[in-house]
C-alpha cells in the first residue's frame, strides 16, 4: 500500500489512501486494504471501519467499494470476532462486528446487484450466527437488517431461504427481542456495557438518554425481525412455520411503539399472511385475532388501512368467512363512509360490495349471518340507496330536511343540557334519520354528539362506532378533533391503551391547527386533561411493560430509574371521566361554523398546550353541550 501521508503516524492510514489524486493508484490501495485488514492484528481497526460505516450510511448506492471487496473484507472481520475473542476483546475491537454486520445491511438495502455481490462474498454465514445471538443483542439487529435485506430481492432470497434456521430464529427473536433488551440493557443500569452505550449514543448521552435509544433499538430488532419474517410469509411453503397460533396471536401487539410508528411491523406480516388462503385459514382460526384487526381499523393507526384489508380478505374467502363475519362487519359498517385511505380509492364502495356479497352468499349455504350482523349490512345498503334517491330530489326538499334535522338536534342538545342523556342520544339518531346523507358535516355532529352520550352512559363500544363514523365522514380523514378525544376516552374505557393513546396524540396535534378558539392552543400547553391521558396510555402501552411486569422493574443507582419499570400505583393516573375539568360557560364545540379548510394534515405536533379554564360537571368530561355539539 502507498505511504502514509508525512504527518499521519499510521503506515498504510486508509484515510490517507482515499486522499489519494491518481485514481488507479487509489482503487490498487482500497484493494489490498480491503484483503490484508482482516489478517492484520494493529491497534486502531475500530477507526477506518467506522469511516466506511458513515461512507454506507450516507453513500449506499456507490459501486466503487463492492468492486473492490468490502463485503468479502466485512465477512472475515465478523468471522474472526466470532472465534478469536482475544482479538475481540483487544483495543476497541469489540466495535468492529457490529460496524461490519451495518456496513453490509447499508449497502445492500437498495440495490440488489449489490446484495448479489454480498451473496456471492459468503456474508451471509456470519451473519446468522450474529443474529443466532454469538456476540450480544446489539449485533443481533444489525444482522437481522442486513440479512432482511438481502431477503428483499428475488436473486439473493433463495440464498438466505437455504439456511433454515434464519426463519425459526427471526420468529423467536420477534416474540422475545423486547425482553432480551430489556433484561440485558435497559433493567441494570450498572451492568449495561460501555460499547453498547457508546453505540447507542454515540458517546454523546448519559442514562436518560441511553434508555431512550435502547427503545427505539428494541423496537428495530423486532420490527426488522418481522421484516425478515415478511419476506418468508409471501412464499406459501413457509407459512406453515409461521402461523403458529403462539405467534399469529401476538402479532397485532407488535406495532413499533411511537419510537419506530414507521413501520407496518405486526400489521403488515398478518396482512402478507392473509394474502394466502393458508394464511387465512390460521388467521380466522387464531383466538382474539379478529377482536385485534377490528381495533387496528378502526383506530387512527398509520396502518389501518392493512388491517381493513385483512378483514375483507377474510370476508372474502367462503372457508372463512363464516368465522369472522360477525365479528368484522360492525367494523366495517362504521368504515363504509371511508371515500380515500392511502394509495386505497373509493374504500367505501370496496367495503359497500364485500358485505353485499356475504349478505347474497347467505342464501347459497357459503355463510352464516347472523341476525344482527345482517340488520347491519342491511342497514348500510339502505343508506346507499337513501344517497342515490336523494340525488334524485329538489334543493328545496333537502333543505327542508336539513332544517328540520337542525330543530332536532337543538332538542337533543336541549335535553342532554338537562341531564336527560338517553333523549338526547335518542333525538340525535333522530336528527340522522332525518339528515341528508350527503350533508356531511352535520352528520359528523350528529355522530359526535351520540358519541358524547354514549360516554356518558358508560357505553363504550357505541361511543367508538360513532366516533368512527364521524371521523370517516369528516374531510380530512380521521381529524375531527372532537371525535377523536371521544374516541380516545371511550377506548381507555376498554382498556386498549395504545388505541387510546394515538387518538389522544392526534387530538392534541389537531388543536394545535384548529382557529376554533375552544380547541387551539393557549401559550402552546397542553391541556391537563389531555396530558393525564397521554401519560397514562404512554405507560400503558410502554414498549418494555410486559417485560418489566416479568421481570421486574428498573435497578439502578440512586433515584434515577425509568417510572415505566417501577410498580407504581395505577391509581395515580386519572381516567378521562375522573378528571376535573374547569368550564368558564363558554361556547365549546360549535361545529356549524367550522370551516373544513381550517383543518390542515402536517408532521409538527406541538409539545405544551395551557389548561382550558373550563369545567365540566359531565362526570369530567371536557367538551360541554352547547348549541351545536355536546
Amino acid at each position: 500500500m502507498d505511504k502514509a501521508s508525512p504527518d499521519c503516524p499510521y503506515p498504510g492510514c486508509f484515510f490517507c489512501v482515499m486522499k489519494e489524486g491518481n485514481p488507479s493508484k487509489r482503487r490498487a490501495s482500497i484493494l489490498k486494504f480491503f484483503r490484508d485488514l482482516p489478517s492484520q492484528d494493529d491497534d486502531g481497526q475500530v477507526l477506518p471501519i467506522s469511516g466506511l460505516w458513515n461512507t454506507a450510511m450516507a453513500h449506499p448506492n456507490d459501486p466503487e467499494f463492492i468492486e473492490l471487496g468490502i463485503f468479502e473484507c466485512m465477512s472475515a472481520l465478523i468471522w474472526k470476532g466470532l472465534k478469536n475473542r482475544r482479538w475481540l476483546s483487544h483495543d476497541q475491537n469489540i466495535y468492529i462486528p457490529y460496524y461490519a454486520a451495518h456496513i453490509i445491511g447499508s449497502y445492500t438495502m437498495n440495490m440488489e446487484e449489490f446484495a448479489e455481490s454480498a451473496v456471492h462474498a459468503g456474508v451471509i454465514p456470519p451473519l446468522v450466527e450474529l443474529l443466532r445471538g454469538r456476540l450480544t443483542w446489539v449485533e443481533q439487529r444489525v444482522a437481522v437488517r442486513a440479512l432482511g435485506h438481502l431477503a428483499t430481492y428475488t436473486s439473493t432470497f433463495p440464498s438466505v431461504a437455504s439456511h433454515g434456521e434464519i426463519l425459526e430464529v427471526a420468529i423467536q427473536l420477534a416474540m422475545s427481542s423486547l425482553e432480551i433488551v430489556y433484561s440485558h440493557f435497559y433493567q441494570y443500569v450498572d451492568r449495561r456495557l460501555s460499547y453498547h452505550c457508546d453505540l447507542l449514543t454515540r458517546g454523546m448521552g448519559g442514562v436518560e438518554m441511553e434508555s431512550r435509544k435502547a427503545e427505539e433499538w428494541a423496537s428495530q430488532l423486532q420490527c426488522w425481525s418481522l421484516q425478515l419474517i415478511n419476506c418468508f410469509a409471501f412464499k406459501p411453503e413457509f407459512l406453515p412455520t409461521i402461523c403458529k397460533p403462539e405467534f399469529l396471536v401476538k402479532l397485532p401487539g407488535m406495532w413499533g411503539g411511537l419510537v419506530n410508528e414507521n413501520s407496518p411491523a405486526g400489521i403488515g406480516l398478518l396482512r402478507t399472511i392473509c394474502h394466502h388462503k393458508i394464511g387465512r385459514g390460521s388467521v380466522a382460526s387464531c383466538p382474539g385475532i379478529i377482536e385485534a384487526l377490528v381495533n387496528i381499523a378502526c383506530s387512527s393507526d398509520d396502518w389501518q388501512y392493512m388491517a381493513i384489508d385483512c378483514l375483507l380478505w377474510l370476508l372474502q374467502d367462503p372457508s372463512t368467512c363464516h368465522k369472522v363475519i360477525d365479528k368484522a362487519v360492525p367494523a366495517l359498517v362504521d368504515l363504509a363512509e371511508i371515500t380515500t385511505l392511502g394509495d386505497h380509492k373509493k374504500l367505501g364502495d370496496t367495503i359497500v360490495n364485500v358485505l353485499q356479497e356475504c349478505l347474497q352468499s347467505q342464501g347459497t349455504g357459503r355463510s352464516s349471518v347472523s341476525n344482527r350482523t345482517k340488520e347491519l349490512i342491511e342497514e348500510l345498503l339502505s343508506s346507499r340507496q337513501r344517497l342515490k334517491w336523494e340525488k334524485n330530489i329538489p334543493k328545496e326538499d333537502l333543505h327542508i330536511k336539513q332544517a328540520a334535522a337542525l330543530v332536532v338536534k337543538l332538542e337533543g342538545n336541549s335535553l342532554f343540557s338537562s341531564g336527560n342523556i338517553a333523549g338526547a342520544a335518542s333525538k340525535y339518531s333522530e336528527a340522522l334519520s332525518l339528515c341528508p346523507m350527503r350533508s356531511k358535516k352535520e352528520r359528523v355532529v350528529l355522530y359526535s354528539n351520540r358519541a358524547q352520550c354514549h360516554l356518558l352512559l358508560q357505553q363504550p363500544l357505541a361511543a367508538i362506532s360513532d366516533a368512527t363514523r364521524a371521523l370517516c365522514l369528516h374531510n380530512p380523514l380521521n381529524c375531527h378533533a372532537k371525535s377523536l378525544w371521544r374516541r380516545a376516552q371511550a377506548y381507555d374505557m376498554l382498556g386498549l391503551a395504545k388505541e387510546s393513546l394515538l387518538d389522544a396524540i392526534l387530538f392534541i396535534n389537531e388543536c394545535s391547527q384548529s382557529n376554533d378558539p375552544d380547541l387551539s392552543l393557549r401559550q402552546n400547553k397542553v391541556p391537563d386533561y389531555a396530558e393525564r391521558l397521554v401519560k397514562k396510555q404512554m405507560r400503558a402501552a410502554w414498549l418494555f411493560r410486559e417485560a418489566a411486569i416479568k421481570l421486574g422493574g428498573v435497578h439502578c443507582e440512586g433515584d434515577a430509574g425509568d417510572m415505566y419499570g417501577q410498580d407504581t400505583d395505577d391509581s395515580e393516573w386519572e381516567t378521562a371521566s375522573e378528571s376535573d375539568i374547569g368550564n368558564d360557560g363558554r361556547d365549546e364545540m360549535g361545529d356549524e361554523d367550522d370551516d373544513d379548510s381550517e383543518w390542515k394534515n402536517e408532521d409538527e405536533r406541538k409539545a405544551k398546550f395551557k389548561k382550558p379554564s373550563m369545567k365540566d360537571i359531565k362526570h369530567g368530561f371536557n367538551i360541554q353541550v352547547t348549541e351545536d355539539e355536546p
